[in-house]
């Protein structure tokens, strides 16, 4: 029986045109009222969330977000921080000198903003801000490296950015996760920073089977790592051909209400 249900945000349980639907705030909530966690993972920050959380009834005591792609765990009611995993200083100059080398835009994130040391501020970097509901800022890479970071990104155009991946370190992959959560953006994380590894901490911490009681739903790379933890995990129709064969399940895409078609066909049929 499954007893919590862990959902990636963009591309999963929004739809192409980052909304909710009827069907899936329907299913979400029919599964909340049978006793189902439902727990959002994203890479945006809580403040780039609040709106869907709230849209979901998903800010009540108990429940739980996970944020900045697994750098937080937190308490969807208060913020309160269960995980908390980040960059440091002299990383982030390693990180910012990297992506320097290798011709690319830049930005990290903290809890209330989105810093740049690129002048020529990516539209990428724009674009980040503006969905994730912060501020951005231009700052040197002095001024950066002092602020208290989750994450660190690379952006660009899809050609441009895999170019530039090809010139990074290696000892940046031995360092660091890198993953793409979309074409355009190569994310930096913590060594030990997942979506993974935060759904087997918060599985952990409420006595939940991984193999028997957790599903998990996605659609990118960034998605793998939880979809791998757990017994029951599920790519959604428009997931990269690569997280299909992850998967144990396949349901239909965003723009059906794929998140819906899940919850109904495999985990609500145990609470009737």
């Amino acid at each position: 029986m499954i007893k919590l249900v862990a959902l990636d945000l963009d591309g999963t349980t929004l739809d192409p045109e980052r909304k909710l639907t009827p069907e899936v705030i329907e299913a979400i909530g029919k599964a909340k009222a049978a006793g189902v966690k439902i727990v959002i993972c994203t890479g945006r920050p809580l403040p780039g969330v609040i709106d869907i959380l709230d849209q979901l009834n998903l800010r009540q005591h108990g429940d739980f977000v996970v944020t900045y792609n697994g750098a937080l765990v937190q308490r969807a009611d208060t913020g309160e921080e269960f995980i908390s995993q980040g960059i440091t200083s002299d990383e982030f100059l390693d990180i910012d000198n990297a992506a320097r080398k290798a011709g690319l835009h830049i930005h990290a994130l903290t809890r209330d903003g989105v810093y740049t040391t690129n002048r020529d501020i990516g539209k990428y970097s724009v674009q980040e801000a503006f969905l994730v509901n912060m501020p951005l800022y231009y700052r040197t890479a002095e001024e950066i490296q002092k602020l208290d970071l989750l994450k660190v990104m690379m952006i660009d155009e899809e050609e441009i950015l895999n170019e530039g991946i090809a010139y990074l370190p290696f000892e940046l992959f031995g360092n660091f996760n890198l993953i793409k959560s979309a074409p355009y953006f190569l994310e930096i994380l913590n060594k030990n920073v997942s979506k993974g590894n935060a759904i087997k901490l918060l599985s952990k911490k409420l006595y939940l089977d991984l193999d028997d009681e957790v599903m998990t739903i996605g659609d990118e790379e960034n998605d793998r790592s939880m979809l791998e933890a757990v017994g029951h995990s599920v790519a959604m129709g428009n997931a990269t051909e690569a997280i299909k064969k992850t998967a144990r399940y396949i349901t239909k895409t965003n723009a059906e209400s794929g998140v819906a078609w899940a919850i109904n066909q495999w985990v609500l049929p145990d609470y009737r």
